[in-house]
């Protein structure tokens, strides 16, 4: 580049610079003066003065000119390009353009789309073949293509809602640079150590050849939560910067479930690259938070999602000895308050009041701790033992009173008087505590050595008292048992609150054990699981799932459920997002509280690091023509002049037509787009051989979205149910094809799959056209909102409701109802009565059909040609049911998911697709009793 922002495509084409000064002598040769010969009639003529004169020489002036316009033509040949990037020139071989698309690179996605358009045209212009691979591809084969179809896939790329893992995709790579030689890489890097960029440089530093490979990536802004922290103070989120580059100030919001906006907090990062945002809210508000995000911060790692484990519970604790003020810690109450204090609102019953069980469970606490009741007996009983019932957590300790005399009120049948170990009158030791087990909800905690305990309540041997116990002695007496009663549970600690028995309430373990204990209330699936009550019981299946943008919609194709005590990071089959059915919600986050956010390093790969630019490359060459052919028709002009033709009455007007012509061609030339990749979007598709084909063959299509992962989900729900057609009936579909409505032919298609991402934008008044046309002419397009979980009647609307609704405000929609149960529809194949998805609560909603008035002429606003509805809407998510691999497995979860749901929803789609092919020949099978009695009249 010599220092200079300027490259040429066809840098062989300067060698024609050289010629310039044989041009130059070329032009200023004077011919030799003539030889003179008398002529006798010439005489007449000698005395005449000559009126125009031809120079001896070409002016200075002119030559100039002309060795301009050689100079232009043979720069423009040369192909030169403004502010090239710097991968997409001075190489011969094979281009591979690795993108990071994780979370860290949603904040500048646009930019990294278009630098990579970029890079790939210019491989191309340079007669390169390319290869496009993404991090989240992971270990799928890398396969060479031109630049125009490597550059097709950037539509609709968007970024992972997770860090892809880059180490499986270096054996893809290292394939490919083995197996192309001379083959360069360029890597558009989001600068974030997530996904181990740094261990990836590492390996990439063994494989690629020296000045091979371009690092380009952005200025290091992003921002993240690192985990969120409900304390006494408020709900405190830990937002992160990647470097200084970053904004030092912003602000964060805290939202409900329904999005509504219940607060924004400040931070500053000040020198540093870590800061809070505090949300100073009361408890019951601060327990309405489902989501803090970054204000204008635009990526799933700048989200954090709450359930019901980062909400402060309020606790009610009754001691069952006097606090003395003076010797604070001699009482229970003291260190289960300190214990339960960073994570919960703790309640203790005043003394001398009315009866403090009752007391507490009137203050609406969530867990009730009793340190040493013996008994509980009469309504406090009764209250007590419908709190838990109902779903609420009772935590008991052992102690003197409860060893001597207890109620019903505990998860195990305890032995009277309780066990000493250690002291004057007993031969055992004190005994230390055993690791949990897998099944216990403190599976994980470590096990200080220096904890011991000396005294405890013995449990009496039963069947199942391994499946209630939680923790253990190491001589295996329990230590901690638990029970499921109704929809809550009672966990006994069979050691006192104090240190008394055991030195336990004095360690960390203890404050995390409770910990654990009240982020487990109101959770029945996972306790029921954690406890061992159920080993059977299901996974959470995703409900509502974050793009890499940060924007909740429906699961993608990819997610799966997660296990009840699922504790890791977000990733591929478990993205960020909500998980559970109904109200029971379990959060899954991109960060983790405690991860760090940091820089990756590449200086072990010792590449060329070039910054994402924001003015993309120019191609001078429409600018040179130009340049050109102005020069050339200057040229002209004067060559005229000296030779005197312009005095002839007619060359100026020619000489101004010649002139409006080139500047014409020339503005042409200028304003054109210049860049290959913008040309080529410009340009009207040419007739594809997709729809060629599906002139010639039955084929499902659906609409292209723009979010991959439910672009995916409708390709594999149609392809699925295609499947199925050639399986039960005569209909032989093709597979399914992808459609857009702003430039595709619709017309092919009997049947257009169209599911509604309300995070993508409206589209184009062309593609509403074309929509409105193939329903007028015939087809039938099923509109599904997928919004079944989130849709509350009568309340607002979701937005993939109110996204559909702008839609449709361009279209002649005809009057609709819901499906009914006596419709051919139900009727074309199977035997229905309504049309499930994923979900089974949503409404579908057809053409309504009126009874035929003869007096009526009006016009319908869209025809129901053949009996068919040209609209039919749903919400239940109907290709996510349909979506099968090749060897019928289901790739989605249902909701609720009975046996027989994605068997019916398949129905459902069959009776669709014949309902749209047969029109009115269907109906007329339907009621042909009818017809048969009407015609025997």
């Amino acid at each position: 580049m010599l220092g200079l922002p300027l490259a040429f495509t066809v840098p062989a084409a300067l060698i024609g610079l050289a010629v310039l000064p044989l041009l130059y002598w070329l032009l200023r040769v004077t011919p030799p003066r003539p030889r003179q010969v008398p002529f006798p009639p010439l005489q007449l003529v000698l005395g005449e003065k000559p009126e125009d004169e031809t120079p001896a020489r070409t002016p200075w002036w002119l030559m100039l000119l002309r060795l301009g316009l050689a100079a232009a033509v043979i720069l423009a040949m040369a192909g030169p390009v403004w502010n090239p990037l710097a991968g997409a020139k001075g190489k011969n071989g094979p281009l591979l353009v690795l993108l990071d698309d994780g979370w860290p690179a949603a904040g500048a996605w646009a930019r990294r789309l278009e630098a990579a358009r970029e890079q790939l045209a210019g491989a191309g212009r340079e007669g390169r073949t390319t290869a496009l691979a993404f991090a989240s591809d992971g270990a799928r084969t890398i396969q060479l293509a031109n630049a125009a179809a490597s550059a097709e896939r950037l539509n609709g790329a968007k970024p992972a809602p997770y860090a892809p893992d880059l180490s499986l995709a270096l054996p893809a790579v290292k394939e490919f640079l083995a197996g192309q030689p001379g083959a360069s890489l360029l890597w558009i890097a989001d600068g974030a150590e997530p996904g181990g960029a740094t261990r990836f440089a590492g390996g990439l530093a063994a494989l690629a050849p020296a000045g091979g490979v371009t690092i380009m990536r952005d200025a290091d802004t992003a921002l993240a939560i690192g985990g969120t922290d409900n304390q006494p103070a408020g709900l405190v989120a830990r937002v992160l910067r990647l470097s200084a580059a970053a904004p030092p100030q912003g602000r964060a919001r805290a939202l409900d479930l329904k999005g509504a906006s219940l607060g924004e907090a400040s931070f500053d990062f000040g020198a540093g690259l870590e800061a809070t945002a505090t949300f100073d809210l009361p408890v019951e508000l601060r327990n309405e938070i489902a989501r803090v995000d970054i204000i204008g911060e635009h990526s799933a790692g700048a989200v954090s999602l709450l359930d019901d484990r980062w909400r402060r519970k309020r606790v009610g604790l009754v001691a069952g000895t006097s606090t003395d003020l003076s010797q604070p810690l001699l009482a229970p109450a003291y260190y289960v308050t300190k214990a339960l204090a960073p994570f919960a609102n703790v309640h203790e019953a005043r003394q001398g009041g009315a009866d403090p069980v009752v007391s507490l469970l009137d203050e609406k606490a969530a867990v009730i701790v009793l340190a040493d009741i013996g008994v509980v007996s009469g309504p406090a009983f009764e209250r007590l033992e419908k709190f838990v019932e109902e779903g609420g957590t009772l935590i008991r300790f052992a102690g003197p009173r409860l060893a001597a005399a207890s109620d019903d009120l505990v998860p195990v049948r305890l032995r009277r008087g309780g066990r000493t170990l250690g002291g004057s009158l007993s031969w055992d030791k004190p005994k230390k505590l055993a690791a949990f087990g897998q099944a216990s909800p403190f599976h994980g905690l470590a096990v200080p050595a220096e904890v011991t305990v000396t005294r405890q309540v013995l449990a009496e041997p039963e069947p199942g008292l391994a499946d209630k116990t939680w923790a253990q002695l190491e001589d295996g007496t329990p230590l901690v048992t638990a029970a499921r009663r109704g929809k809550g549970q009672v966990v006994l600690m069979h050691v006192t609150a104090d240190t008394t028995w055991s030195n336990l309430p004095i360690s960390g373990l203890f404050v995390e054990m409770l910990h654990r204990v009240v982020t487990l209330a109101g959770q029945t699936t996972q306790a029921d699981k954690s406890a061992g009550a159920d080993s059977s019981a299901p996974a959470l299946p995703p409900q509502r799932i974050l793009d890499g943008f940060g924007v909740a919609g429906a699961p993608p194709v990819t997610a799966k459920p997660v296990p009840a005590n699922y504790a890791g990071l977000a990733g591929p089959e478990h993205p960020p997002g909500f998980y559970g059915v109904g109200d029971t919600l379990f959060a899954v986050n991109a960060l983790q509280p405690g991860d760090a956010f940091k820089q990756a390093n590449y200086t072990a790969l010792k590449a060329v690091e070039e910054p994402l630019r924001a003015t993309p490359p120019a191609d001078l060459r429409p600018w040179l023509i130009a340049l050109g052919l102005l020069g050339l028709m200057v040229d002209a002009l004067v060559s005229l002049w000296l030779a005197g033709g312009l005095r002839a009455a007619a060359r100026p007007a020619v000489a101004a037509a010649l002139l409006a012509a080139c500047l014409a061609a020339s503005l042409a030339g200028v304003l054109s787009p210049v860049s290959p990749a913008r040309a080529a979007e410009a340009a009207p598709p040419a007739a594809s051989q997709r729809d060629r084909d599906a002139a010639l063959t039955t084929r499902l299509a659906y609409v292209i979205t723009g979010n991959a992962a439910v672009d995916e989900a409708s390709r594999m729900g149609l392809a699925s149910l295609s499947r199925v057609l050639t399986q039960r009936s005569s209909v032989r579909p093709a597979e399914p094809a992808a459609v857009n409505p702003a430039k595709d032919d619709l017309v092919f298609y009997p049947l257009i799959y169209w599911p509604i991402a309300a995070d993508q934008p409206q589209p184009p008044p062309a593609a509403v056209s074309r929509a409105a046309e193939f329903m007028k002419q015939g087809g039938t397009i099923i509109f599904d909102t997928r919004d079944a979980l989130t849709a509350r009647p009568g309340g607002t609307a979701t937005a993939e409701a109110r996204w559909l609704k702008q839609l449709l405000s361009g279209i002649d929609v005809p009057e609709l109802e819901p499906v009914p149960s006596d419709h051919v529809v139900t009727r074309t194949f199977y035997l229905i009565s309504s049309f499930v998805g994923r979900t089974t609560t949503g409404q579908t909603w057809i053409e309504a059909l009126p009874p035929v008035d003869p007096a009526d002429t009006a016009p319908r606003a869209a025809r129901a040609g053949d009996g068919v509805s040209p609209i039919i809407i749903t919400s239940n998510d109907l290709a996510g049911a349909w979506a099968m691999d090749n060897n019928g497995v289901a790739l989605l979860p249902l909701v609720p998911g009975e046996p027989r749901q994605r068997e019916m929803a398949l129905r459902g789609g069959v009776n669709l697709v014949m309902y749209a092919l047969t029109g009115n020949y269907k109906a007329d099978q339907v009621h042909v009793r009818e017809l048969l009695e009407r015609l025997a009249h």
